[in-house]
């Protein structure tokens, strides 16, 4: 026989089952309770992962889960190619898509902003008690496409191939030929440093390098007359002259940007178009 307080868990559990049939689960306290502890066992085992990665590892031995630390990284660096973490990737891509300035915006605004506001206002407009996705093809298809479509601009943000400074280096004495620095040491050593530092990421070149961000083609900079002091100027500080956008290359040392103000200085565009 069993007891008065089984008896009335059984009923308040034949209770919440038909309200459940009937209504549906309500969000408090069900899934705000699964919601906390599973952000509980995410907190714990970030912490346990932390630890392991801290006490296995001896300085720049590896322990389980890697080093401790690596050697410092380098501000002069003229190779690195900076690129967004992986959960990243599919606006990475998708802002290769958007093409500098006529609809970047959409890219950076536009399409994620609207994807948001639809998934935040989805409790209001979406009062269906149906749980079921098969039979509920409109946000099936809706989820299926989201997932294909995150799933691929992922995959092509991760394989997207750079234009690495090793690579364009090449083209270099091609550059010289062609805009007559040829016998200049100093402009050879500045297109060789323009090629490394990461400029081709926003410039063009000789139709190498990428526009990103407004920024102009570099081909005959020099035509302008303004002078390899100017230039060096600029590099060092954009700000001064109105350009918000473009870092300081400060840091490339007195030397190279002699080098690299050398190089625009003579870039007065190919010597068969003057």
């Amino acid at each position: 026989m069993a007891s008065k307080a089984q008896r009335e868990r059984q009923a308040e559990f034949k209770r919440y089952k038909e309200d459940v049939a009937k209504e549906g689960k309500p969000f408090f306290p069900y899934a705000m309770y699964h919601d906390t502890i599973m952000a509980l066992v995410v907190v714990v085992m970030s912490i346990v992962l932390a630890a392991i990665w801290y006490f296995t590892a001896d300085g720049t031995e590896p322990g389980t889960l890697g080093p401790l630390y690596e050697d410092k990284a380098d501000p002069g660096t003229t190779d690195f190619v900076p690129r967004p973490d992986w959960f990243f990737y599919f606006l990475f891509y998708l802002l290769r898509i958007f093409k500098w300035p006529e609809t970047v915006v959409l890219g950076t605004v536009g399409v994620p902003t609207i994807l948001l506001i639809l998934l935040l206002a989805l409790p209001f407009y979406d009062k269906g008690r149906e749980r079921n996705m098969l039979r509920r093809p409109v946000a099936l298809v809706a989820a299926v496409l989201t997932v294909i479509a995150m799933g691929t601009l992922t995959w092509k943000g991760a394989t997207a191939k750079e234009a690495l400074g090793s690579e364009l280096i090449v083209e270099v004495p091609t550059w010289a030929q062609e805009q007559g620095f040829a016998g200049n040491p100093q402009a050879v050593a500045g297109a060789e440093l323009f090629a490394q530092s990461g400029c081709m990421n926003c410039h063009t070149y000789l139709g190498s390098g990428a526009a990103n961000l407004g920024a102009p083609s570099l081909s005959d900079v020099g035509a302008s007359g303004r002078g390899a002091d100017f230039f060096k100027s600029y590099v060092i500080n954009p700000a001064q002259y109105g350009n918000r956008v473009m870092s300081s290359y400060s840091f490339l040392g007195d030397e190279n940007l002699t080098n690299l103000s050398t190089f625009l200085d003579a870039s007065k565009g190919p010597q068969g178009e003057n």
